[in-house]
């Protein structure tokens, strides 16, 4: 595929998980925390039966970014670690396969947190 449309696809997928994010926002009263689970238990269910597989491979970026990548690879971790380990791998692979992503997203914080004062914003 032309690396171009690698890209307008990432936008396009990516887009519209976003889009039905915000239309539940709009049109429902859920809260916006529980969109977010909601979005990591369909991308671990979607992941586990494996629907999600081709839609990644398809978008990229724009189908693993969004929480259902993160639930996505909660699943995929979990489904190698049971392969390898047997049932402890249920209990771990979740985490040894989001360890990285995690780390980076406390680091980055922790950066960006001292280097900005804090405060409540004003008017």
């Amino acid at each position: 595929m032309d690396m171009f449309m690698e890209y307008v696809w990432a936008f396009v997928i990516g887009g519209a998980l976003c889009l039905v994010g915000q239309l539940l926002i709009d049109l429902t009263k859920l809260t916006p925390a529980r969109i977010l689970v909601l979005y990591v238990v369909a991308g671990v269910i979607l992941g586990g039966i494996g629907v999600y597989e081709p839609l990644v491979e398809f978008a990229g970026a724009g189908a693993t970014v969004p929480l259902t990548g993160f639930g996505y690879l909660l699943a995929k971790g979990v489904r190698i670690a049971v392969a390898e380990d047997g049932l402890l791998g249920a209990f771990t692979g979740g985490f040894a396969a989001c360890a990285a992503g995690l780390t980076a997203a406390i680091v980055f914080g922790l950066i960006v947190a001292l280097c900005f004062k804090r405060g409540d914003k004003q008017s």
